[in-house]
């Protein structure tokens, strides 16, 4: 087995554990103003939804992640690889979305949640919360991931025709049954094709 192939499980096994904790974590809150930082501002304890903010997005983003790797088992050629980029390209924004608000534009969020607790701005801190933290890693998990897939994806296995739509028939199976030694007419019945359906 290639050095290649043998990417494939732990690769979908990353890319899925990475959406999916990116796809938790990214509908959660990512940045709050802390119960010490709020009361002594003179706010109301208030619980952490009033005094969050969210980044949607990241989770929308991981959401796709998790439909891309589930679209990569199944799929072949040209729309695997176009699948396993969209991956990628959906980690990384995951990615951008969480150090962008989380990191880059914390002041901007913490000031958003001061107007909307009605408290003073230049008083408000906000801090990291785990659900940040879990989004990050399992963005850059999945990225790391979707990465090796676009790589390595033409030695990876792939799903068999077996499963495929019944009018992509192969033309040995359009024979007509008088026309098919018996073998044939065996390994067509073990494809799935019905003789008597003519």
């Amino acid at each position: 087995m290639s050095r290649a192939r043998r990417t494939f499980g732990p690769a979908v096994l990353a890319g899925l554990a990475g959406g999916g904790a990116a796809a938790v974590g990214g509908h959660r809150a990512m940045l709050a103003v802390p119960q010490e930082t709020l009361t002594a501002a003179g706010g109301l304890p208030l619980g952490l939804a009033e005094r969050s903010a969210q980044f949607a997005l990241s989770g929308a983003l991981a959401l796709v992640v998790l439909a891309c790797w589930g679209v990569l088992l199944v799929t072949r050629g040209v729309v695997r690889r176009v699948v396993a980029v969209l991956a990628a390209l959906a980690a990384a924004g995951v990615v951008a979305v969480v150090v962008t608000g989380g990191f880059l534009q914390d002041e901007d969020a913490a000031a958003d949640l001061a107007v909307r607790l009605g408290l003073n701005g230049a008083a408000i801190s906000v801090e990291r919360t785990s659900w940040l933290w879990l989004t990050l890693a399992g963005g850059l998990l999945a990225l790391a991931a979707a990465v090796v897939a676009v790589r390595n994806l033409r030695s990876w296995p792939e799903m068999g025709t077996r499963y495929d739509a019944p009018g992509a028939e192969t033309p040995h199976s359009q024979a007509r049954p008088e026309d098919q030694s018996n073998l044939d007419l065996w390994k067509s019945l073990d494809d799935g094709d019905d003789p008597t359906a003519d």
